[in-house]
């Protein structure tokens, strides 16, 4: 299967106020994102799980194009966009979509629900007539579940999933390559999370797409991607295929965030020790040289505050940004 989007190698980096650095580097920037790499196939969904603070939503910005590059480079169909100017990036833009975390917010509300889906449409094919845009709506719609009767009604007088499906919709009309997902259910109720990542991956089974699936909660995570990333504080710590998370992860903060992940039965969750991973977080402004996770590691030796630790291979898809991890992980099976 041919690759979609490849990142080589990206580093991102901010100002003390926050902003990114564009062009000479300041003084007192911090590093948001320090050498990731990963590459997505097509019709494939990758997972990225992290705590906040991680470097997820800087990542997708910068695939983007929303916050720049400092080294690295981001490949989509063979070509680097990392650089690229502003008319390519708008060419680009129509094969790629996102769906945010807040459903109702991200809808403009002076908009009817037929404007907002319509938009991306009028954007990236201005020369679409209004009857053939009506009948994509139309069609968008009932691929996600609305009925097109609902066209001119507004933001405000739909619930949260419903909002959450015009979103879908909205992200679907200009028929992407690539849709990414920036932590799509966390704003839902518990009762609704399922029903939005079943229309996911059913509307991935149908047209093809590839999706980027950020979310803190690796339950959701594990259900749809078939390569899950774990980040912390901009660094890679684990690359895993979804269906190896559970028995052959290793590194020990992807063991921790899958032992904090709730336990169906009461009974059982109520009587489990609830996982803590100790100490602090080292400042993004004044990171150590070795693993940022170095300072909370159970398992931290002598040399993990010597260098950074690069990715190694402990199997087929499967790698650990930790050597110590690497030597105590048991050989896998293609």
């Amino acid at each position: 299967m041919s690759i979609l989007l490849q990142a080589e190698n990206v580093t991102v980096e901010f100002s003390p106020q926050g902003s990114p650095i564009r062009g000479r580097p300041s003084r007192n920037q911090f590093t948001a994102l320090a050498g990731v790499s990963f590459a997505l196939a097509e019709r494939e969904t990758l997972g990225i799980v992290g705590e906040s603070g991680s470097g997820k939503t800087t990542l997708v910005r910068a695939i983007v194009g929303m916050v720049p590059v400092q080294d690295g480079r981001i490949v989509w169909m063979g070509s680097d966009i990392s650089r690229a100017d502003p008319n390519s990036r708008r060419r680009i833009r129509k094969d790629m979509s996102m769906i945010f975390q807040n459903p109702l917010a991200s809808l403009n509300p002076r908009m009817t629900i037929g404007q907002i889906i319509a938009e991306p449409c009028q954007i990236h094919e201005p020369h679409a007539s209004r009857a053939e845009i009506r009948r994509r709506v139309a069609e968008t719609m009932e691929w996600v579940g609305l009925s097109p009767a609902l066209v001119n009604r507004y933001p405000h007088e739909f619930s949260g999933g419903q909002c959450q499906r015009v979103g879908i919709a909205r992200a679907l009309i200009a028929r992407p390559r690539l849709i990414i997902c920036d932590e799509p259910v966390a704003a839902l109720d518990v009762s609704i999370r399922a029903q939005i990542v079943n229309l996911l991956k059913q509307l991935q089974d149908e047209f093809g797409i590839s999706m980027i699936m950020i979310s803190h909660d690796l339950s959701v995570i594990r259900h749809v991607s078939h390569q899950i990333m774990v980040m912390y504080l901009g660094h890679v710590m684990e690359m895993i295929p979804s269906g190896h998370l559970l028995h052959k992860s290793s590194h020990p903060y992807t063991r921790t965030l899958i032992e904090s992940i709730p336990v169906p039965d009461p009974k059982i969750q109520k009587t489990r020790e609830i996982p803590v991973i100790v100490g602090e977080a080292p400042s993004m402004r004044n990171p150590s040289s070795g693993c940022r996770f170095s300072t909370r590691c159970p398992i931290a030796r002598d040399f993990c505050n010597d260098s950074r630790p690069a990715l190694l291979e402990a199997g087929p898809g499967h790698w650990i940004a930790c050597p110590y991890c690497k030597m105590r992980t048991r050989p896998e099976s293609a």
